[in-house]
């Protein structure tokens, strides 16, 4: 317990002492305590280093984490020194998320072309043909067919524009892909 709200509030040398004594069970308030004081120090830190407000707020979970668990482990040899203690570890993780992504940086620049994925095919498409074959469509397929892929119109447009049901559209539409498909297959007339 931190005491009476009379009692000045022990200092963080103190916490981290209470934190690592009270390995393996743990001092919560303490813990929070510390927290508390030192998390804000380091979120500005990130800011200065990050430059991010997402990176910096990770930085300083990261960063409180880090410091409980090596409290816990008893790794603070001079509780004094907390302010330094949680420095140095600010800076390594600083140092290991640059590192991360300068090496991240040079590995997209050399493979990164190997990661994207490959083009795909182009259909091997005789224009002269699927003219011919448009032009031997019906008007009203032909009509609903270009202005479906090449106006890039829904079918409830084209039933307005054509005084159509959207339902008939779909189903012009169905009959002259169809058409289009057998005349594209077959041989060439």
């Amino acid at each position: 317990m931190l005491g009476p709200a009379t009692d000045s509030p022990p200092d963080d040398a103190v916490l981290a002492q209470r934190v690592g004594a009270a390995a393996p069970a743990t001092d919560g308030e303490a813990e929070a305590e510390l927290c508390r004081r030192l998390a804000p120090r380091v979120r500005l830190y990130g800011l200065r280093h990050l430059g991010g407000e997402a990176a910096a707020e990770d930085l300083m979970q990261q960063v409180m984490l880090m410091m409980i668990e090596r409290l816990r482990a008893g790794a603070l040899r001079d509780p004094e020194r907390l302010a330094s203690f949680v420095l140095g570890i600010s800076r390594r993780v600083v140092m290991d998320l640059r590192r991360g992504e300068s090496r991240r940086a040079r590995l997209l620049e050399t493979y990164g072309e190997a990661l994207l994925p490959p083009e795909p095919p182009t259909p091997n498409l005789d224009q002269r043909r699927l003219a011919l074959c448009l032009e031997r469509l019906p008007d009203r397929e032909r009509t609903v067919v270009l202005l479906t892929f090449f106006d890039d119109m829904p079918a409830a447009d084209l039933a307005g524009e054509l005084d159509l049901s959207p339902g008939n559209v779909r189903v012009i539409r169905h009959r002259g892909l169809e058409r289009l498909r057998a005349c594209l297959g077959g041989a060439p007339q």
